[in-house]
């Protein structure tokens, strides 16, 4: 086996490490979707067991994502990326980014309601920055409560409550740019306004 091919195998089981933990999935849950033993996919990722298409072939169909993402195959040919929406909380995400690990951007649209709702504030871990397209995006994040019109960005630690809705019922379509913990977008339109969570750009 060459060296290449050699290098492409090694990094399949950390790559599959990162895109477990940030879509926030334990072995045991990973498991039991996939029917693959928990032991099986600990050794996968800690790169004691060699990937096979037997074992990659489940996974890549649970992460909704290419098999050559799966083993960082290098692209060739169209260029073109080929967005697949994906609908949660009542809202619409569009990736627009694919590796797994690291940033992730996305294209968040939430749709328009007869009346906004009301916040339903949630923690989980990581960094997230957002920059509102269109509409009047609501952001709640620990005890600020704010709105923000188009143009406007934000950055704050999703450890602390938050919940992103519309402010008057009306479609908001925003960027957003997530990342686990010490993962920052060091991106302001105005290096003065202070984020959600306090501090001063």
């Amino acid at each position: 086996m060459d060296r290449t091919t050699e290098d492409v195998l090694e990094a399949v089981g950390p790559r599959l490490r990162a895109l477990r933990r940030d879509r926030g999935i334990t072995l045991a849950d990973l498991a039991a979707a996939t029917g693959v033993s928990e032991s099986t996919l600990s050794r996968l990722e800690s790169g004691q067991r060699r990937a096979t298409l037997e074992l990659l072939l489940p996974l890549a169909r649970l992460y909704d994502v290419p098999l050559d993402d799966l083993v960082g195959a290098p692209r060739t040919g169209d260029p073109r990326i080929h967005l697949k929406p994906v609908r949660r909380f009542g809202m619409v995400f569009v990736p627009l980014s694919r590796r797994p690990g690291g940033v992730h951007a996305f294209k968040m649209v939430i749709p328009a309601r007869p009346s906004p709702l009301e916040p339903t504030p949630q923690t989980h871990e990581g960094f997230e920055w957002l920059y509102v397209l269109s509409g009047r995006l609501r952001l709640v994040v620990g005890e600020r409560d704010l709105t923000l019109p188009p143009g406007e960005a934000a950055e704050f630690d999703t450890s602390l409550p938050h919940w992103l809705g519309s402010a008057d019922g009306g479609a908001v379509e925003l960027l957003i740019l997530f990342g686990l913990q010490g993962v920052r977008a060091h991106v302001r339109a105005d290096a003065h306004r202070s984020s959600p969570d306090g501090s001063q750009g």
